[in-house]
């Protein structure tokens, strides 16, 4: 059985993840708005990314016979100024869910939560991945600034993510 202490943090973790989808498709909902399909990919990649990490949760939850509980999610924001200031957002955003998962893992281990732990390992590597990923589109768009060029030779590129 998971520990009521674990089991709350768990379900919270959820929403975080499910608000992250949500962000990400908000993400993507603007940068369709901006024709630029290949960040819209990108981000509605990220979105499924996002739903996934929750179901991990999810499935841990029932695994060990915890119940999953949902609550309201955040309205993300809806506009940008531009690629920069949305890619600054998501290597902000990726940041604060690294802590969070760094917080899990500390609370893994003071409860001696053996299962969680190693469950939330995957995610420590994870959000290495997920950090490097945005910090490097966003230093990119750094170099790029406001050059038109420079943003489509990159939405183009991000089309290719798979």
């Amino acid at each position: 059985m998971i520990g009521q202490i674990i089991l709350k943090a768990l379900n919270e973790q959820i929403k975080k993840e499910l608000d992250s989808a949500y962000l990400y498709l908000s993400m993507a909902a603007y940068f369709d708005s901006e024709n630029l399909e290949g960040m819209a990919h990108w981000m509605k990649l990220q979105a499924k990314e996002e739903f996934n990490h929750a179901m991990k949760f999810y499935n841990h939850i029932n695994e060990r016979g915890g119940k999953v509980e949902f609550f309201a999610l955040e309205k993300p924001p809806m506009d940008w100024k531009d690629p920069y200031e949305v890619f600054k957002d998501v290597y902000e955003h990726e940041k604060k869910v690294t802590e969070s998962i760094h917080n899990l893992v500390d609370l893994a281990k003071k409860e001696n939560d053996h299962a969680t732990y190693s469950m939330l390992m995957w995610f420590v590597d994870e959000q290495v991945e997920e950090e490097a990923n945005a910090l490097k589109i966003l230093e990119i768009l750094e170099k790029i600034k406001d050059n038109s060029v420079g943003i489509i030779m990159l939405d183009r590129q991000l089309a290719s993510r798979e």
